[in-house]
Order: structure tokens, then C-alpha cells, then sequence
């Protein structure tokens, strides 16, 4: 057989598989339901083992998005989301010939002439495509992420089968109506099949983040990028797990600058990177010494309205002063409805943990005696006991990526075992806050990014 029916037969035996995924979340969705109507309980580890088996047989898109579910804390049962973590996204990477094809399609009949070098064995694989080392024809490493062959319809179906999840946790459980983070968690992942808006996201990242030394942002070789093909500079640098035992002031100087990373385009500009996944960022040396972090994908940027920042602040000041009127604004501000003195204590739990270590002066560790991946969930429980008296509230859309890059962050600190005076730093991130200059300087940087500003 040649390569080229290889991977035909390949893809077209991902498309069958998608088929069958589908019937099988549906088959686990009725089981459920079933055992619910005849009063059993429907929520238990078989039940969540089995959807995770039917979801498990894709290796693509959709483990995108049942990991990224299962990040967001009770989007879905907790027994589920246990069993969605375990998922892996990973693809079968393209071959070689399948490569050229790949390029050929995007770049043209001369692909290869426009590069020094390009391996067509991958540097890594992911959910939506794989990265291929390459250089200029002066020698410049570069990266070039090349999406995998019909994706659009990949994730279609991924986050059609989404939408079970999110109707049966719903039916099961409808404290929380998860209805806007399902149409939030669409908007993100069809965002990310756009290789030519991310050149976008690239470009307003390196304006942000410009006088930030200590976070890198990859340069774009526009003249080798599509829609389905992002080519960016190569930025040397190593995993962050590999710096677990380096003296705490190299740990410190690692996540100060992701706390960086994520507050200061948010503080300044009204941006916030969604998805702080280990994979996405690697750790630069210097003299042998770790001195900051790399910001490698730029798929899942969430562009936020600037009110929606100053809800933020309020939010912080009122806890910080004890101030129950900002407080109530800022919950109205981010389009909380129907909110009663009951519902706003019941909010004030998760508030109280985000903002936790931000409320106190002083040098402390994100959390004691909690792991990374437990990080956020006794708070979400709390949460949602609270609500099942005094519920059902609708979270708004504009809090999955927050939360979620909320409690990302939170466990790369918990890796780390990072000791910092998150209090400064946060005050030092929105020193002289204004509701307007976030606007101003969000639209400008926008404008040159090409890129539209959130009404």
C-alpha cells in the first residue's frame, strides 16, 4: 500500500470513528438518562468511565474539548471530569508524504524552495495539527504548526457531542446552566482553526507585552503562514516540570512571569490568554539560569469588553474593603441576573478563593495542601451545594476562560511551589486603573493587530 492510501485510509478511518464516538455518547447519554427515570443514580464513576471510553475513541478535536471541559470547574459532574482528565489529545501524526501534500496545499507547487531546511518528522503533535522544525533560507529556526486535513468538520461533530454533555449534565443537574459556557467553549475552539486570526493574536501579544523582557512572544513569518499553516520563529526554551527543583528564586522569577503573562494584557488591554495548558509555554535560561517563560499558542485569546474589567477591579477593591455595594455592581457589571443578598454571599465563596491570595500582603504560596489538578474544586462543590438552595443562576460567558485561566495559573504556582507576594503584584498590574484607558489602548492595539475591539 502506498503512503499516500495509508493516510487516506487513516483520515477516512477518523471520519468513521467519528461516526461511531457519536452513537456511543449517545448510547452512554440514554443509559444515564434511563437509570434517572427509573430513579437510580445517574451521576457514578461506571457511568462517567463509560462516556469517557465512548469519547476516548477520537483521538483529536474533541479531546480538546472534554479536557478543556473537564478544566472548568463544575461545567460537569466531578466524577466526570476526573475521568475527562484522563484523556489524552493527541492525534496520529501526518507522514511525510502527507506532509508534502499538506505544504504543497498551502504554500504551493515550490514550497521547499522557500526554506533552508524543514524536517517532515514532527517536533510535536497535537489536538488540531503538529510542529515541524524548519529554518529560513538565512538560517532563522522557525516552528510551522500545519493544521491536520478537515478539522472544521472534525470539530463540528466534536462540539456537537459537546452539546450532549452539557444537555445531560443540565437534565441531571440544573443548578448551574451551563448553556452560555457551551456557546463560549464553540466561539473559542472554531477560533482556533483560524491559523490566520492566531497570526493575529501573535501580533497583539508582541505589542502587550513589549517592555515585559521577562516573557517572550515568537515572531511571525507572514510570507509563510495561511489560514491552516502558522509559521513563527523557534523560541528555545525547556519545560516547565523540568524546573520543579530549582532554587526558589529561579521558581519565583518563572511565575512571576506567568502571573505577568496573564494579568497584564488583561489589566491593560482587556486580553487574556484561555488556555494556561503546561504544553503552551516553555521556560528561557540565561547564564544558566531560568529568567522567564516563552508564550508559544496563541489559539484560545479572549478578548473581554472593557467594562468587563473594571468589573474585576471592583470586584477586587470591594472584597479588599470590605465594600458590598462594588461588590453587587460587580456582579451586575458581568451580567449576573436576579441577584439576591443569598446569591451574592453564595458567589462571594468562589470570589473569595480567586481572590485570595490577592487580598493579603504578604508572601505566601498560592494554596496549602492541595495538588494542581485538585486546585479550585472543594470551592466549586461549595459553590454548588450553596446554589442547590438558592439557584439556578446562568454564569455568564465571559467567566469559562477567566476561570479557567484562573485555576490554570493557580496550578502552574502549586508546580512550582511558588512563594510571592501576589497582592503587590496584582497592585502593581493595575496601578491607576481606568475604565477608559483600558478602552483607548485596547481599541488602538486592536486596530494594528487587525482585529476587532468587544462592545
Amino acid at each position: 500500500m502506498s503512503d499516500r492510501d495509508s493516510e487516506a485510509n487513516r483520515f477516512s478511518a477518523r471520519a468513521a470513528r467519528y461516526a461511531r464516538v457519536g452513537a456511543n455518547v449517545g448510547g452512554v447519554a440514554a443509559r444515564i438518562a434511563g437509570a434517572r427515570l427509573f430513579g437510580m443514580e445517574g451521576r457514578n464513576a461506571s457511568n462517567a468511565e463509560a462516556l469517557a471510553k465512548a469519547l476516548g475513541g477520537l483521538k483529536g478535536p474533541i479531546m480538546k474539548v472534554a479536557q478543556l471541559v473537564a478544566t472548568i470547574p463544575d461545567v460537569v459532574p466531578p466524577e466526570y471530569a476526573a475521568e475527562l482528565q484522563k484523556l489524552q489529545s493527541q492525534a496520529p501524526p501526518m507522514g511525510a508524504a502527507f506532509v508534502k501534500r499538506r505544504m504543497m496545499a498551502e504554500l504551493g507547487a515550490t514550497w521547499r524552495e522557500r526554506f533552508g531546511s524543514f524536517d517532515l518528522q514532527p517536533a510535536a503533535a497535537a489536538s488540531l495539527g503538529q510542529v515541524h522544525r524548519a529554518t529560513t533560507l538565512e538560517g532563522v529556526a522557525l516552528a510551522c504548526k500545519l493544521q491536520y486535513p478537515d478539522m472544521e468538520s472534525a470539530v463540528e461533530a466534536d462540539i456537537a457531542q459537546l452539546d450532549i454533555l452539557f444537555a445531560l449534565h443540565r437534565r441531571m443537574d440544573p443548578v448551574i446552566d451551563t448553556s452560555e459556557i457551551a456557546k463560549e467553549i464553540g466561539a473559542r475552539v472554531r477560533e482556533e482553526l483560524d491559523y490566520q486570526r492566531e497570526a493575529k493574536h501573535i501580533a497583539l501579544y508582541r505589542e502587550v507585552l513589549a517592555q515585559t523582557p521577562e516573557i517572550r512572544v515568537p515572531a511571525l513569518e507572514s510570507s509563510l503562514s495561511t489560514k491552516r499553516l502558522l509559521t513563527m520563529h523557534w523560541l528555545e526554551g525547556d519545560g516547565i516540570l523540568t524546573h520543579k527543583q530549582d532554587e526558589q528564586q529561579a521558581r519565583d522569577r518563572i511565575s512571576t512571569a506567568m502571573f505577568k503573562a496573564w494579568w497584564r494584557p488583561f489589566s491593560h488591554h482587556g486580553i487574556i490568554h484561555g488556555d494556561p495548558h503546561l504544553g503552551n509555554y516553555t521556560v528561557f535560561s540565561e547564564d544558566g539560569a531560568a529568567q522567564g517563560i516563552n508564550l508559544l499558542d496563541y489559539g484560545c485569546i479572549r478578548i473581554f469588553p472593557p467594562s468587563f474589567v473594571g468589573g474585576v477591579v471592583d470586584l477586587y477593591r470591594g472584597l479588599l474593603e470590605g465594600d458590598e455595594a462594588r461588590v453587587v455592581h460587580a456582579y451586575e457589571v458581568w451580567g449576573f441576573k436576579g441577584l439576591t443578598k443569598e446569591l451574592v454571599d453564595t458567589l462571594n465563596i468562589w470570589a473569595r478563593f480567586i481572590y485570595g491570595p490577592l487580598l493579603e500582603d504578604r508572601t505566601r504560596r498560592i494554596a496549602e495542601d492541595v495538588s494542581p489538578a485538585e486546585y479550585g474544586r472543594r470551592q466549586a462543590f461549595e459553590v454548588h451545594q450553596a446554589l442547590k438552595k438558592r439557584g439556578p443562576v446562568t454564569v455568564p460567558r465571559e467567566f469559562v476562560f477567566m476561570d479557567r485561566a484562573a485555576i490554570g495559573l493557580g496550578g502552574v504556582f502549586l508546580h512550582l511551589d511558588a512563594e510571592l507576594n501576589f497582592h503587590r503584584l496584582f497592585e502593581a498590574e493595575i496601578e491607576g486603573f481606568k475604565i477608559e484607558t483600558v478602552a483607548a489602548d485596547q481599541a488602538s492595539a486592536l486596530a494594528r493587530a487587525g482585529l476587532v475591539a468587544m462592545v
